[in-house]
């Protein structure tokens, strides 16, 4: 699995490399916006059910 992780994490890597700057810029904004969202909503989530 942790080869797995490895082996995404360089095509993604290699994918970020061949793009422009604004790009990839908005393309991280966007994955971190919605890891944002995504760990507040967890998180109220399991502030609710204590």
């Amino acid at each position: 699995m942790f080869l797995v992780v490895i082996a995404l994490m360089g095509l993604l890597a290699g994918a970020a490399i061949h793009t422009s700057l604004p790009v990839f810029l908005a393309a991280a904004a966007a994955i971190g916006g919605w890891l944002l969202a995504f760990g507040a909503r967890e998180h109220l989530t399991r502030a609710r059910r204590i």
